[in-house]
């Protein structure tokens, strides 16, 4: 919750408590959330210090900087690069060559079968979040992009 509500501070505290950094019990780590959702350079840099892994892939297999390229965070892919393991598909392991890459991978289509494990795998997050009436957790996971894109192939496949 802490990351949701974009507490730092909150967030901390409760690594100094000696919460997991890397969620080993979740399904989505900190840091891919971070690198995921934007507007989490902070708490990536403080993530990264606290000894969060970023080569924990998400339920793609995309790696933390993969998500950063996506958004086109240059920071946030600096950041990643000399502590992510080199991904062996892309052939310019610098900054602007995994941007590219994962643009240019981005364009493929994703399987039937990832956007429908995705898309359970969101949904059970937001209504685990809505009965624990952590509303904003709730409205992030059924905002995210890849849930919305299941969505609407699903609803073409009912059409």
């Amino acid at each position: 919750s802490a990351l949701i509500y974009r507490s730092l501070k909150c967030m901390k505290l409760l690594i100094k408590a000696g919460a997991d950094v890397n969620c080993k019990a979740s399904t989505m780590t900190l840091l891919v959330f971070a690198t995921m959702q934007g507007g989490y350079t902070n708490f990536i840099k403080f993530l990264l210090k606290a000894g969060a892994d970023p080569n924990i892939p998400d339920d793609l297999g995309r790696l933390p900087i993969e998500l950063a390229a996506l958004r086109d965070c240059k920071e946030e892919v600096e950041m990643l690069l000399p502590l992510t393991t080199p991904i062996p598909t892309v052939p310019n392991w610098s900054i602007e060559g995994v941007i590219s890459h994962v643009k240019n991978e981005d364009k493929k289509p994703m399987e039937q079968r990832h956007r429908e494990r995705r898309q359970r795998l969101l949904k059970s997050q937001a209504d685990t979040a809505f009965k624990l009436k952590e509303y904003k957790m709730a409205s992030e996971c059924y905002g995210n992009r890849s849930w919305r894109e299941c969505n609407t192939v699903c609803k073409q496949k009912c059409l």
